[in-house]
């Protein structure tokens, strides 16, 4: 008889007989059962530990991130920036002091992070093999921050249509929502070294330009003059003798979708602005040039929000207008009209970031290009003429590097929503509002869209 089959012989009795088996298996597993409750154990409470301290981590260095871009805080402060949020985050099971510590912060201004380790001495329920029942977590986090300069043109319907009426008031709510871009946009930047800035571009009929009119808009004293290319080189065209106003229509010529600056051509002030706010029902001479004026480029929110509120509302939509003049704002070719504190950066510099918010509540049917009699300017025919010049600016702003959102506002019609979602860099950038509410929560949208654009492109 072989040894294999009498150790099969064996076990099999042994097996058979019951007398005994239960214990000493017992106690051969039991051992066995303790540590693997142990270990599921500790290993449940070191991943929890672990997930929780990542989030928190994660959030703090985050946080951190968003406050070096806006400027809130320096790279000195970051390390008990991140320490302080780690704590007020954490969970008390690791939270308490002396547990937790931050092993390491760096930040690379190079590529842009932010980067951290963290750990937590963790008391584990079962000291196994001997082992202390204390035991170190890690856990690490990364987020990108920015050093670039942002620049916001908001383009603001100031027409008749935004007056208040009835329980409606359109351009209360449009004020209030620009207050709160302003407010999203500087955020607590330092104002002696301002990372963000906006400039403000009311219109209507036209857009009043204000101190900017003598260096860059040509007043047609008569129909003769219509169409006239001028530049501000030739002294005659540099003038505050025989202006009506502060005004500006269209640029004119082959240079009408080019934002060269008016050293180069300057912007007409069409002649039928005047005869066309004199003498078409309904309209005044007050009419024809908005009572607010642009603002250039400026971390000033006092300045901001002081012309936002002194908004009034009156004529009709020249869209295309005030397109032509956010662009200008965000452009360096007008840098030497707008002074040194409002000058545009480069184009596609990489530490620069620029972005035009267009918002009106109507289809653009006002127009002074191409008009043969001064009532012309305004209804289907300037429709027909001012929608494609709009999409055809627009086209050109995206192809400069400007990113395009624009807002509705209980728009009246298709046409005044294709216009709209043409002219956004992408259907997400195109908001349809139809209340004060969604108007508001439209554009700080759009303002925290600007802070991720500026963080990640």
């Amino acid at each position: 008889m072989g040894v294999a089959t009498s150790l099969a012989r064996l076990t099999a009795r042994f097996l058979r007989h019951r007398r005994g088996n239960f214990g000493m298996i017992a106690a051969i597993i039991a051992p066995v059962l303790l540590l693997a409750v142990g270990y599921g154990v500790n290993s449940a409470q070191v991943a929890l530990t672990r997930s929780n301290l990542l989030a928190a981590l994660d959030a703090a260095v985050t946080s951190t991130a968003r406050d070096l871009t806006t400027g809130t805080i320096t790279e000195k402060d970051a390390p008990k920036v991140v320490e302080a949020f780690l704590i007020a985050n954490g969970l008390r099971g690791f939270a308490e002091e002396g547990r937790l510590t931050l092993d390491s912060l760096a930040i690379d201004r190079l590529e842009g992070t932010v980067t951290a380790q963290a750990s937590v001495e963790l008391d584990v329920a079962f000291a196994l093999f001997g082992a202390a029942n204390r035991q170190k977590v890690t856990a690490g986090s990364a987020a990108i921050y920015s050093a670039k300069k942002v620049e916001v043109a908001m383009m603001l319907d100031l027409t008749g249509s935004m007056k208040k009426s009835g329980s409606t008031d359109k351009l209360g709510d449009l004020q209030r929502a620009a207050r709160s871009a302003v407010s999203t946009l500087l955020g607590k930047q330092d104002p002696d070294k301002p990372r963000v800035r906006i400039a403000l571009i009311p219109y209507a009929n036209s857009v009043n330009v204000g101190s900017l009119a003598p260096q860059s808009v040509y007043v047609e004293q008569k129909v003769g003059d219509r169409g006239k290319v001028v530049s501000n080189v030739d002294p005659k065209n540099v003038t505050t003798n025989n202006r009506p106003d502060n005004c500006a229509t269209e640029r004119v010529g082959t240079r009408r979708y080019e934002d060269v600056g008016p050293e180069v051509q300057m912007v007409n002030r069409d002649f039928f602005l005047t005869e066309f706010s004199d003498g078409k029902a309904g309209y005044t001479a007050s009419v024809r040039c908005p009572v607010a004026a642009l603002v250039p480029l400026t971390s000033d929110r006092t300045k901001l929000n002081s012309t936002i509120n002194a908004f009034v509302a009156d004529g009709g939509t020249g869209g295309h207008m005030g397109i032509q003049w956010a662009w200008y704002m965000l452009s360096d070719k007008w840098k030497n009209v707008v002074g040194a504190a409002a000058a545009p950066g480069p184009y596609k510099e990489q530490d620069i970031a620029k972005y035009a918010i267009l918002m009106t509540d109507g289809e653009f049917n006002l127009g002074f290009l191409g008009a043969t009699t001064a009532n012309g300017a305004y209804g289907t025919a300037a429709a027909n003429r001012s929608i494609p010049h709009a999409k055809r600016l627009c086209e050109e702003m995206r192809k400069a590097g400007i990113e395009i959102f624009t807002v509705g506002f209980y728009l009246p019609n298709a046409a005044a929503r294709d216009v709209m979602s043409s002219c956004a860099s992408s259907p997400r950038y195109f908001f349809d509002t139809a209340n004060g509410n969604e108007l508001n929560a439209a554009f700080v949208a759009i303002a925290r869209n600007i802070e991720k654009l500026a963080l990640t492109k």
